[in-house]
Parts: C-alpha cells; structure tokens; sequence
C-alpha cells in the first residue's frame, strides 16, 4: 500500500471510529453511566496486516480476532512497531488452538467449556501469565451459536457447576460474560437478549461474589448503542469502522 493510500485509509478509519466513540458516549450518558466505562473493541478479523495497521496508526488500541493463527500473525507483526495493543480473542476456539490463545491475546472473551478452559489454564501456566476471561453464554438458544445455555433454571445450575471448577483455575481470571444473540435488522429485537446476559451476570455474582463479574462483552455494529444501553462494558464493532470485511480464504 502506497503512503497516500495508507493514510487515507488510516484518516477514514479515524473518523468512523470517533463516530462511533460519539455513539457510545450519547447512549451511556442515556443510561447514566461514564462513557469510559465502555471500551471499543475493533474487530480485524479477516482484515490484512496493513488495515490493522492503519487502524492503530488512527489511535485504535484494543482489537478483536475470531482465528488464533491469523490473529497470531498480525500480532507478531505489529507488536515490535506498537508496545501498548490489546488482543481480545472473540471466537470460538477449539482445545488445541488454546496455546495460542494463552501466550499471545491479553482477552479471551469466549470462554465456553471447562475442557477449554483447562487447556488455556495449561498454556498460561507454562508462558506465566494469568488471563482474563469472560464466559460465553448463549442467551439465544440458537443451535448454530456456541457458548453456555442461559434460558432456565437448570442451565444455571450446569453453568455454576462449571464456573466452582473454573474459579479454582489460578492462571484464568473471570471477569464477567460474553453473548452473541441472534442478528436483527432492528436492534431493538436484540435488547432482551442483552438485558438477559446482565441477569445471568447479577445471578453469578450473588453466587459467587469472590469472582469479579464487572464485564460484559455484546455489541456489534448492528446493535452497539442498545447494548451500552443495557450495561455493555466492551463492544466489538467491525465493519462500522474498518468497513466490509474481505473474504477469509
């Protein structure tokens, strides 16, 4: 990419992206809260090497990968120009990608198995870090989703089975829940859904107050503002700022 484009590039992603830090500020002011307790996590999934870098370049520091190994790539990439980015892990990732997960992202977001969370335990130990997790939970019920059933009594009770087992984990540290709900064009009809992964988080903390249950990590592009609206602490926006994804090989 030649120095014109790379900066036109960088200049449009700029603006995006305080438009929609504007979005955020507007809606956690409607809820009362500080805007800077939302953090925007820009999603590069997908995205080349040079559009990430031209979106740190535009002042963007924490940013969100879907696939371990293309994450990995961008990261080793840019880690010797950038010392302060934060890598957030939004996908969902198999049991054998989790050592990649452990030595490289500063967030895994999508936490959704003890299996998994063993593994991740395994690798962090052995690169000496503790990890931040967020537990994902399937407040949709669709099939096609991943992450904890959280509709009825019953799944709570499973999911706590699993968070006793999780919480004795020293290198992982919960920190609060993930959802992804089902995709509407109005996202007044993904509020519930949202206002949902927040009573399942109330429910966890009044049962296991040593954890820190302080975030919640839902809304994208679509449906961000009704999310810090409904208590959102991160939001994980793509094509609202970097634009339409390019197609994964």
């Amino acid at each position: 990419m030649n120095p014109s484009s790379s900066r036109s590039l960088c200049e449009s992603i700029r603006a995006r992206y305080l438009a929609a830090r504007e979005q955020i500020e507007i809606a956690a002011q409607r809820a009362g809260r500080s805007a800077a307790s939302v953090r925007l996590v820009v999603v590069t999934k997908t995205h080349p090497v040079e559009t990430v870098r031209a979106a740190v370049e535009a002042g963007i520091r924490d940013l969100g990968e879907n696939y371990a190994e293309e994450a990995v790539q961008k990261i080793q990439a840019l880690s010797s120009e950038v010392e302060d980015l934060r890598w957030h892990m939004i996908g969902h990732v198999q049991s054998r990608k989790a050592g990649l997960v452990a030595a490289h992202f500063n967030w895994m977001h999508s936490l959704d198995s003890l299996k998994l969370a063993l593994r991740l335990e395994r690798f962090a130990q052995e690169a000496g870090r503790v990890l931040p997790v967020l537990l994902e939970c399937n407040v949709g019920g669709e099939a096609s989703k991943f992450g904890y059933p959280a509709a009825t009594p019953a799944d709570l009770n499973a999911l706590c089975r699993e968070v006793e087992q999780i919480a004795l984990l020293p290198h992982l540290q919960v920190r609060g829940l993930m959802t992804m709900p089902p995709l509407y064009d109005d996202p007044e009809r993904t509020r519930p859904f949202f206002v949902r992964l927040r009573e399942v988080r109330d429910f966890l903390a009044a049962r296991f107050p040593s954890l820190a249950w302080n975030e919640l990590s839902m809304g994208t592009s679509a449906d961000f503002v009704a999310a810090v609206e409904e208590g959102a602490t991160m939001v994980r926006i793509g094509t609202a700022i970097l634009g339409p994804r390019p197609p994964k090989d």
